[in-house]
């Protein structure tokens, strides 16, 4: 129970890069095509890509929720990934891939240490 908090956080991860295959290699067609239609819907491209990481944070609450049998640590998981989504986007930080994953993973982490590991 001590690691409950590290295991969260690890689970977001692979989850982070569960999502990225599933959409970018598998379902890339239609990815492409319900973008489309998402935007359609949405009047600006800032809408349609809010709907695109909520969409996101719903999937990350759905594998922490089954994986830990646990709505609320899902909750917590997809609203934590949203908002770091949300801020380093909004900060235009350009980074690779290895450091987008490490700044999710430490403010995950954290999140959750601060929540399950006091």
């Amino acid at each position: 129970m001590e690691a409950l908090w590290f295991l969260i956080a690890v689970v977001l991860a692979i989850s982070d890069e569960l999502h990225s295959f599933l959409m970018w290699n598998l379902l890339n067609g239609f990815y492409i095509v319900f973008a489309g239609i998402i935007n359609s819907y949405v009047s600006t491209t800032l809408q349609g890509w809010l709907v695109h990481e909520g969409i996101e944070a719903v999937f990350h609450f759905f594998i922490l929720t089954i994986v830990f049998l646990n709505p609320l640590i899902g909750v917590i998981g997809g609203l934590t990934h949203f908002i770091i989504d949300l801020a380093h986007s909004v900060y235009g930080e350009n980074m690779s891939h290895i450091e987008h994953r490490a700044l999710h993973f430490v403010i995950e982490s954290l999140v959750f240490m601060a929540i399950f590991g006091l």
